[in-house]
């Protein structure tokens, strides 16, 4: 019931109301919005389930970006190819990037990222014959998907919206099954996990490629909804916005990153008329939520029981097999 009460506000009432604004600003927002949206969740995979503080996370959701805008203003590849390319390509770099850092643990992980992070930052800028640099790359051109033409903003929103709520569906999945608790298993104590038989490095490896893959899909949407990508865009400071979103929505809830993007982004565009002052009321909005709920918005409990809710109604129906709640 709740699921589908969501469902009928993104694809319904959202787009409605948009409609009736007729604003080309109010669309961008909207799909900003649900890009970091699947950004968060995609974060919330190997941050708030595997419980690797991951601090260079805007570096891959770049590297789909870039991926996806250098195939269609270059190569002029479609959409259909742009998409999984991206996700593809990011999902490979977040491999290599694992495999020599996932020996690291606590802090020591979490600056390695950054420094990885800030690497492709660099690349990203400076690699001017790929990437043009501070110049950015612009995609020019009508834009299509399996035929169907995007020009209407409503038809790019419903796109993104598609995108994004299969993409999350997959990461919820992901999360509360046998694969997602052997995650909480390593987050909780490794060597404890290492010891029952799990493998643990491997599930590390695992949930970065994973998590990439869904960050670069994430790039890839915002590239061809803006037009325009540029270095910035995937700084470190976007990373930290991401790490908030997480974690002001509650580390290890799924809900929660996604509650925690929308309000990061979201209230300071509702605050702009304020000026200046939005960002310190948007701070002081972080500090109270962190100060009086410590656990986030929607703390890891309340989502894992939402979660068990859910799967053991499909499990009394016959319809939820093999995701270990009964």
């Amino acid at each position: 019931m709740l699921t589908a009460l969501l469902l009928l506000v993104v694809f319904a009432a959202i787009p409605g109301a948009l409609q009736f604004l007729d604003r080309g600003y109010f669309w961008q927002v909207a799909n900003t919005a649900l890009i970091f949206a699947l950004l968060a969740a995609s974060m919330h995979l190997v941050t708030g389930v595997a419980g690797l503080l991951q601090l260079g996370h805007a570096a891959f959701y770049g590297v789909g970006a870039y991926t996806a805008a250098l195939l269609a203003s270059r190569a002029g590849a479609p959409m259909a190819l742009t998409l999984p390319a991206a996700g593809l390509v990011t999902a490979i770099v977040a491999l290599l990037v694992a495999l020599p850092t996932m020996r690291l643990v606590s802090i020591y992980f979490a600056v390695a990222t950054l420094g990885i992070g800030q690497m492709l930052y660099l690349l990203m800028l400076n690699w001017v014959d790929l990437t043009r640099g501070p110049l950015g790359v612009m995609l020019f051109g009508e834009q299509s998907l399996l035929g169907i033409d995007l020009a209407s903003p409503l038809r790019r929103y419903l796109l993104v919206a598609a995108i994004t709520a299969a993409s999350i569906w997959v990461i919820a999945r992901l999360s509360h099954s046998y694969y997602g608790n052997a995650l909480r298993a390593l987050r909780e104590d490794d060597q404890c996990a290492d010891a029952m038989g799990i493998d643990t490095i491997r599930l590390k490896i695992e949930s970065f490629a994973i998590s990439g893959f869904f960050a670069g899909l994430a790039g890839a949407l915002w590239a061809h909804t803006a037009g325009y990508i540029s270095p910035p865009d995937f700084g470190f400071t976007q990373s930290i916005l991401v790490l908030a979103m997480v974690v002001v929505g509650g580390l290890g809830s799924l809900p929660g990153a996604v509650v925690g993007a929308l309000i990061l982004i979201l209230l300071p565009e509702l605050l702009r008329p304020l000026g200046d002052i939005r960002n310190l009321l948007v701070g002081f909005v972080l500090f109270g939520v962190i100060l009086f709920l410590p656990k986030g918005l929607i703390g890891e409990v309340s989502a894992l029981d939402i979660a068990r809710r859910q799967f053991a109604g499909a499990w009394r129906r016959g319809a939820g097999g093999g995701l270990g709640w009964r």
